[in-house]
């Protein structure tokens, strides 16, 4: 595989800092380019982070002396320098879909951790393990954009990542509904138990959004192309509560699900154990070896123990058994900002770049 040269818009945020550190030693992808807000624009790095930097290993060397770039005034700029880049920004929903597009008509294909462009029915929101052959509808997202090489992929919301890799093997059980009360880490808000206090000893029952995309975002993830666009699946039906818990990382589910085809618990187990996607098959570097593990003991998946599993990149499963009022209910955890965003969006780009999207 070639190097490509990459760049982070909003590199000076949580997100952005864990993209850095993913793409610090990674074979394919060097750094080339760091943008952010004009606040940072013209500052290093290590200047524009300041005493912010809020990931637990140490701001890459590589990058700590390299000038940021204005993310929304320097975008020819930044796509001259860099093949495609990896979009983390922190703006009105608006804004960053205007901010996307722009790169993507300057022939800079766009990574995207954020929302704001995963409604649109010719932008693929792709799970690699999932819906891999979503990536087929970017030939008609350029025709619309009047682009070459330009577009924009995206991840789906980093909630839902945490159940909905565990309900996929169970899929051609015709799964009717699913109940997902996610308990999310503050990590998620882009906050530490430094810089946002008040979470301590607190559980907070909303979050602004989230149960919308947690019930929404999987039906276009197990929707299909046709014509040009994504067809939004219509089923399963979908009900969740998502709810801020004082953890620094790992989002946990609670869920529940009925489905028509009976089976026993011990072949759902092992649909969960031997269940492999396109990353798996073509050994991405950065896709876990086992997509999901299920845990016997009782008391896991627990945060601090599994949710760093394969690098943050498998989901961990347990507590699988009957339901009074569903078939089943079981627990589920990944790792939000690995496997649910940064980690998520380079897994993308790396299978983007090996089935020759990015070339």
């Amino acid at each position: 595989m070639k190097k490509y040269s990459v760049g982070i818009i909003g590199a000076t945020g949580m997100v952005g800092q864990r993209f850095a550190t993913l793409l610090e030693n990674h074979p394919w992808f060097t750094v080339t380019a760091l943008a952010a807000s004009s606040r940072s624009a013209g500052k290093t790095y290590e200047e524009a982070v300041g005493d912010h930097w809020l990931m637990t290993t140490p701001m890459p060397k590589s990058m700590a002396k390299m000038v940021v770039f204005d993310a929304e005034k320097d975008v020819e700029k930044v796509a001259s320098l860099v093949d495609f880049v990896f979009c983390a920004v922190n703006m009105k929903k608006d804004e960053i879909k205007a901010l996307e597009e722009k790169y993507a008509k300057a022939e800079c294909p766009v990574m995207s951790n954020n929302s704001a462009n995963r409604g649109v029915p010719d932008v693929p929101m792709i799970i690699p393990e999932i819906n891999a052959d979503h990536a087929e509808v970017i030939v008609s997202q350029r025709k619309r954009l009047g682009t070459k090489r330009g577009f924009i992929a995206v991840k789906s919301n980093c909630s839902l990542q945490s159940y909905v890799p565990a309900i996929h093997p169970l899929m051609d059980l015709n799964v009717t509904r699913v109940l997902a009360c996610t308990y999310q880490a503050i990590s998620g808000a882009g906050k530490t138990f430094k810089t946002w206090p008040e979470s301590l000893d607190n559980v907070i029952p909303f979050i602004g959004g989230e149960e919308g995309k947690s019930e929404n975002e999987p039906l276009k993830i197990w929707g299909h192309v046709e014509n040009g666009v994504i067809v939004n699946a219509t089923s399963p039906c979908i009900t969740s509560q998502c709810l801020r818990v004082p953890v620094s990382d790992g989002h946990t589910a609670a869920v529940f699900a009925s489905y028509e085809k009976k089976v026993e618990m011990e072949e759902i187990i092992s649909r969960w154990e031997n269940y492999k996607g396109v990353p798996q098959e073509m050994q991405l570097p950065s896709a876990p070896k086992q997509f999901l593990h299920y845990f016997r003991e009782e008391d896991r998946p627990q945060s601090r123990l599994d949710r760093n599993l394969e690098n943050g990149m498998a989901v961990s499963i347990g507590r699988l058994r009957p339901d009074t009022q569903y078939d089943i209910k079981f627990v589920c955890l990944s790792h939000n900002t690995l496997r649910g965003a940064a980690g998520g969006a380079v897994l993308m780009a790396e299978l983007l770049c090996a089935k020759g999207y990015l070339d």
